[in-house]
């Protein structure tokens, strides 16, 4: 009777521990799970709503190119100083880290891109650029001012990181390779995850969408002068028309894709420049072309390159032209695909579906564009998504790179709030593992 008894205590005991564990492990959920909500009640207040629409519009109405942003920088550190949050500048000319947290690993990333780009806005409106011949017509402004509304949120809320969110505001994404210039710096060498987003105009305002592994295509660009022997239109043969030559080499350029790329490995090679001649009678001494190339295997971007140089000076020999081909490596680096990590990709659905409701983030096709992050993503494990903007009742939003492109403010809320959520979550959830990681680590970045 005695041993019976001392079995029933065992199983009550056994008992009460497993539903305390139990109990533990479902209140932690759950308070992970309010952290999305009341992030983003917090951004949709005026205060902090207004005053995100405020920046983008300041940004806005004073876009800088590629490395030149140092006035979006100024407004960025003023910001910051105002907030109480400390950071790193100048770093890669422009670019600004800043720092929110115990300043102590583990250190996870957010980031956006300051750029402008060389076009005349077309929309009529209070806030219309005012410097002629460049505009926001990417996003970036929108992206600068989410980052910094999570900067505000995660400060607010700094007593529940459980590490260090590093704010990444870099220049030159429009094809000058700022993200690549922020790695050589060495600002981000303990950074154990970064986090990116996108404003997409054909998304439903509170929706997201993304995938894992590849998701947007590397690429590189080419110009090639072709050269050949000016004369008289009437007397072609006196002449070495480069015009003819450089026609063929167009044609022979969509054979790469055609006849050598894989039909199951997406590739793209488009010529979109062509210059040469100014009369109706004159054969020019040269034409210029130039273009871009596109695809999702690193090993793919490497062998369209070597063949596009082989097939111009090729095609330009047979109708005895001289070429010289240039990849802009220094000023326009090739952009490795974006792909983003599994492992964040299921991180990113849980933070966004306890915010938005998992039926609003959705899951997308690989895109031929290209984005610079995937500077980042070669050596950190990164996750980029694009956010929703699309409203009905507001009338059709034109997509980016078009000078009529416009943004609707009220997906502001929802990229900060994505930000600082993403970032807090990941920090709350490593930390378990943070112990078995130190000694790898350093103590700073």
């Amino acid at each position: 009777m005695a041993s019976l008894r001392w079995v029933s205590w065992i199983l009550i005991a056994h008992l009460f521990v497993s539903t305390s564990v139990h109990s533990d492990s479902s209140s932690n959920s759950e308070n992970l799970a309010e952290i999305p909500i009341k992030f983003l009640q917090f951004a949709k207040e005026p205060e902090l709503f207004d005053w995100m629409v405020g920046i983008r519009r300041k940004i806005h109405e004073n876009p800088e190119l590629g490395y030149e942003e140092f006035e979006t920088s100024k407004l960025i550190r003023a910001e910051l100083d105002k907030l109480g949050i400390s950071y790193k500048y100048p770093v890669a000319g422009t670019g600004v880290i800043g720092f929110v947290g115990s300043g102590q690993p583990p250190f996870v990333a957010v980031r956006a891109d300051m750029d402008a780009l060389a076009m005349q806005e077309l929309v009529e409106w209070e806030h219309k650029s005012k410097v002629p011949g460049k505009m926001h017509a990417c996003g970036h402004d929108a992206h600068v001012a989410m980052v910094l509304g999570a900067a505000k949120i995660l400060q607010k809320h700094s007593e529940e990181l459980k590490g260090t969110v590093v704010l990444v505001f870099q220049p030159a994404e429009e094809g000058g390779g700022g993200a690549k210039k922020i790695i050589e710096a060495g600002v981000l060498d303990n950074i154990q995850a970064i986090f990116g987003l996108h404003i997409a105009h054909n998304i439903p305002l509170g929706e997201v969408a993304a995938r894992p592994g590849p998701m947007l295509a590397g690429s590189g660009f080419f110009e090639a002068v072709i050269s050949g022997k000016g004369g008289h239109a009437a007397i072609p043969q006196h002449s070495i028309d480069p015009l003819l030559a450089a026609s063929n080499v167009i044609v022979s350029l969509q054979h790469l894709v055609s006849r050598e790329a894989d039909p199951l490995d997406s590739q793209v090679v488009t010529v979109a420049k062509f210059q040469g001649g100014g009369a109706f009678n004159v054969i020019p001494d040269s034409v210029t072309i130039g273009g871009t190339f596109r695809a999702f295997l690193k090993d793919s971007l490497v062998q369209l390159k070597q063949r596009i140089k082989e097939v111009i000076t090729g095609q330009a020999s047979v109708h005895r032209c001289n070429a010289t081909v240039d990849f802009f490596e220094n000023e326009k680096p090739i952009f490795p695909p974006t792909v983003n990590d599994k492992e964040l990709h299921e991180h990113f659905q849980s933070v966004a579906g306890d915010m938005l409701g998992i039926d609003k983030v959705k899951d997308m096709q690989p895109l031929m564009g290209s984005e610079d992050f995937s500077f980042y993503q070669d050596l950190i494990p990164g996750y980029f998504f694009f956010l929703g903007m699309e409203n009905e009742t507001s009338g059709r939003l034109d997509s980016v790179h078009s000078p009529y492109f416009r943004i609707n403010e009220d997906a502001l809320p929802y990229g900060a709030a994505l930000h600082a959520s993403l970032a807090t979550r990941y920090l709350l959830e490593l930390q378990p593992q943070a112990t078995s990681l130190e000694e790898k680590r350093h103590d700073e970045l």
